[in-house]
């Protein structure tokens, strides 16, 4: 199997990247549209702020490819984040991929929500052999509001999606690779979609 990690600048790889290799793959890093188009299964990885990540993105031409992927495409973290219509850090335009709008945490909550926090409501094959109400490990400070491509919900002042899914398109607010034996499991249910 051909996995491919989006490389555009602003992901933490190497976690991703040893997940996958204890699961017995191995993944290519690439911002090469060809060989991220013949992947099996590409992983869209994102740490950082959302404007300048989707400047990397316009810039290597990546913006206009992974809208049109045909494979299982994961995004995780700020990756989800840059798949939404829009995100309020930055003022940012998204890709577009799932209908909703990213925004921040009111000022009534310690941002970012950093450490562990469950996940319940879980409705995808993602999510097989998963337990309701599981931690998983989240850093972030900005959130998609529940909508109908929510397919898990964590709660932090407000309920929220955690993860979305839309076609072969899915995402993950928390880090699956620093989530212990339960993100693994979400990794593995992925590379087997």
């Amino acid at each position: 199997m051909k996995i491919v990690i989006i490389n555009y600048g602003a992901g933490n790889i190497q976690s991703i990247m040893f997940a996958i290799e204890r699961l017995g793959f191995k993944a290519t890093l690439s911002n090469n549209p060809d060989e991220i188009q013949a992947a099996d299964k590409v992983i869209f990885p994102g740490v950082g702020e959302a404007s300048s990540a989707m400047e990397k993105l316009i810039e290597s031409g990546l913006d206009a490819l992974i809208p049109y992927l045909k494979q299982p495409v994961l995004g995780i973290c700020l990756g989800m984040q840059l798949m939404c219509k829009s995100s309020e850090e930055g003022n940012t335009k998204g890709l577009g991929i799932f209908d909703v709008d990213v925004i921040k945490f009111t000022p009534s909550v310690k941002v970012p929500q950093m450490g562990w926090n469950n996940i319940y409501n879980l409705q995808s094959s993602l999510f097989t052999g998963i337990s309701e109400n599981e931690y998983m490990y989240l850093v972030h400070s900005f959130y998609a509001p529940l909508c109908k491509e929510a397919i898990a919900t964590t709660n932090y002042e407000v309920e929220y999606a955690s993860a979305l899914q839309k076609d072969n398109f899915y995402g993950t607010q928390f880090h699956p690779e620093k989530s212990g034996d339960i993100g693994e499991q979400i990794l593995s249910n992925f590379l087997k979609l």
